[in-house]
C-alpha cells in the first residue's frame, strides 16, 4: 500500500522562508498588493518578484498557473514558483495551483506561503499530482519530498492537510493497483492486500471457488476456468454507521485476452487495467476508513483472469448465473458483465443495500463515445444519477449521463438461453448496461460506471500524470459524503 506522507504544516515565520532550500510557492495577482510572505519574498530578492508579478508574462496566465524563478538571489531557494492567485480565488483557480505545485515538486522539500488562501483543494491537487510508479524499475527514483505550508490558521491547515492525505493516498492506491503487472498482481495477491486491509478497521472477507460455486456464481467462474489463477471475490465493509449499506460492486479481470475470441495482440498489455473496477472500489473503502465515514458501505470485487485454454469458456456456451438467468456466451470477450452480474446479485441478495453503484472497464464502446474525459453514467433513479454527476462535477472529476431503454433490450435477448451476453458493435456501451441491468432487483437505485475511458490514459489527465488516474475515488466519496453520511 502507498505510503503518503501528510504536509507539514508550520507558522508564518521569515526565517523559514529565507532559508528553505528546496521550491518556494508564493502567490500573487497583477495590479493588486501582494500577500504577507510574498512581499516578503519580494523584499529578500530585492523586488525581482515584483517585476516578475508586473511582466506580460504573468498577466498571460491563468488563474492557478505559475512562472518560476530559478536561483532567486536573496534567497536559499533552488527556485521560486510565482503562481498567479486572485484576492477572491475560485476553486477552479486553487485546483489549478495545487496541480502546478505538484507538477513542479520533486525529490527536494516544496514550501507553500499559503498565508490565508483555502487549502482544501490545493493541497488535495498537489497530492494528487505528485505521483509516479516505480515499483517495477530496477532503479527507482528517489521518493518525493515533503511538502511544507506556512499558514496564519495552523489548525485549519492541519485539518486540512490530513483530509487531503486520506483521499490522495486512497487514489495513489488505486493507481498503483491499476499499474501493477499481472504476473505481480494476481487475483491471489489482490486478495491478500485487501485482506491487510483489516487495519485500517475495515471487515475483511474472501470468497473462494468451493464457496463461489456453492452460491452459484457459475457466469463469474466461467470467465476464470480457463485461468490458473483462482477466482475469487473480495468482500470489504466499512460500518461507519447503522442502515442498509450502499453496496459498490467493482470488476476486477486481472488480464483480459479475450480469452477464446482473442484481442489483437497490439495494445494488450495494457488489459493489466481490466481490474481497474476493482481498484477504485478498494481504493474508496481504504479512504472511508482513513476519514471514518460517517456511512455504512460494502465493496465488493470480482477478481478473475481471462485466459484462452483448453478448460476456457467458448462462443456458444450456455452458463447459469446465481441469479438462475441461462447466459449465451456470444463472445468471451465480454466477460466483464458476467462476472458483474453475479457480483452484483449477491450484494443485493445478501446485504439488501439502500443502493448499488458498480464500476468497470466494460467496453471499449464508451471510448469512442466520450473519449478518455468522461466516465458513462447508466442508471435507472434519476436522484442518484444527478447527485453523482454533480459530484463528479465538484471534485473535477468528467462524468456523462447515457440512456437506459427497454428498447435495447431485445438487442440482448437470446435465441437458445435467457439473455447474451454480446449484441454486437452497435450501442455497444448501452447493451451492455442493459445486460447489466438484467441483474438488479425491481425498485433497487442502481448506477453503473463504464470507466474504460478513463481508468488509464495516454497523456496528463485532470488529476495526474498519463497512465493510471485513480477517476472515481475522490467522485464517490463526494457522493457518500453528500447522500449517505450521518450528520
Amino acid at each position: 500500500m502507498p505510503d503518503l506522507t501528510q504536509p507539514e504544516i508550520c507558522a508564518i515565520s521569515h526565517d523559514i522562508l529565507a532559508t528553505h532550500e528546496g521550491r518556494v510557492a508564493v502567490f500573487a495577482e497583477p495590479g493588486a498588493g501582494l500577500p504577507g510572505l510574498t512581499a516578503h519574498a519580494d523584499s529578500l530578492t530585492q523586488g525581482a518578484l515584483a517585476r516578475a508579478v508586473a511582466s506580460d508574462a504573468f498577466a498571460k496566465l491563468k488563474p492557478g498557473d505559475a512562472l518560476t524563478l530559478a536561483w532567486p538571489t536573496g534567497m536559499a531557494a533552488e527556485a521560486l514558483h510565482i503562481l498567479r492567485m486572485p484576492q477572491a480565488p475560485t476553486t477552479d483557480a486553487l485546483r489549478r495551483a495545487g496541480l502546478s505545485i505538484g507538477k513542479a515538486h520533486g525529490t527536494s522539500a516544496t514550501l507553500i506561503c499559503a498565508d490565508t488562501l483555502p487549502l482544501d483543494e490545493m493541497l488535495r491537487m498537489a497530492l494528487l499530482r505528485s505521483y509516479r510508479y516505480e515499483a517495477q524499475k530496477s532503479e527507482p527514483k528517489p521518493a518525493f519530498g515533503p511538502l511544507r505550508v506556512m499558514a496564519a490558521d495552523e489548525t485549519a491547515a492541519k485539518t486540512a492537510a490530513a483530509a487531503a492525505t486520506a483521499l490522495a493516498s486512497a487514489v495513489h492506491l488505486t493507481r498503483d493497483l491499476v499499474h501493477a503487472p499481472a504476473n505481480v498482481l494476481t487475483t491471489t495477491t489482490f486478495a491478500e492486500k485487501i485482506q491487510s486491509m483489516e487495519a485500517l478497521g475495515l471487515k475483511i472477507e474472501i470468497l473462494d471457488e468451493p464457496k463461489l460455486e456453492k452460491l452459484g456464481m457459475r457466469a463469474l467462474l466461467a470467465v476464470g476456468q480457463g485461468s490458473e489463477s483462482p477466482s475469487k471475490v473480495a468482500i470489504l465493509h466499512w460500518q461507519g454507521a447503522e442502515g442498509p449499506p450502499l453496496a459498490v460492486v467493482g470488476k476486477g479481470v486481472m488480464f483480459d485476452t479475450g480469452g477464446v475470441s482473442l484481442k489483437p495482440g497490439a495494445g494488450m498489455e495494457e488489459m493489466t487495467m481490466d481490474m481497474g473496477g476493482a481498484a477504485v472500489t478498494v481504493g474508496l473503502m481504504q479512504a472511508l476508513a482513513s476519514r471514518k465515514a460517517r456511512a455504512n458501505v460494502v465493496g465488493l470485487v470480482g477478481l478473475v483472469e481471462n485466459m484462452p485454454d483448453a478448460r476456457a469458456q467458448r462462443p456458444g456456451d450456455v452458463v447459469k448465473s446465481m441469479k438462475g438467468d441461462m447466459i449465451e456466451v456470444i463472445n468471451t470477450d465480454a466477460e466483464g458483465r458476467m462476472v458483474l452480474a453475479d457480483v452484483l446479485w449477491y450484494a443485493q441478495d445478501r446485504f439488501k443495500p439502500a443502493a448499488v453503484i458498480d464500476l468497470a472497464t466494460l467496453t471499449g464502446a464508451i471510448i469512442v463515445a466520450l473519449g478518455h474525459e468522461k466516465a458513462g453514467v447508466f442508471s435507472n433513479d434519476d436522484a442518484l444519477a444527478a447527485d453523482f454527476l454533480k459530484a463528479a462535477a465538484d471534485v473535477g472529476e468528467g462524468a456523462w449521463r447515457m440512456p437506459l431503454d427497454p428498447a435495447y433490450h431485445t438487442l440482448i435477448k437470446s435465441r437458445i438461453g435467457d439473455i447474451k451476453n454480446s449484441a454486437g458493435r452497435p450501442a455497444g456501451s448501452i447493451t451492455a448496461a442493459q445486460f447489466l441491468q438484467c441483474f438488479i432487483k425491481p425498485d433497487m437505485p442502481w448506477m453503473h460506471l463504464d470507466i474504460a475511458g478513463v481508468t488509464l490514459t495516454k497523456s496528463d489527465s485532470a488529476h495526474a500524470p498519463r497512465g493510471a488516474s485513480g477517476w472515481g475515488v475522490l467522485a464517490l466519496d463526494a457522493l457518500i459524503c453528500a447522500r449517505y453520511e450521518k450528520t
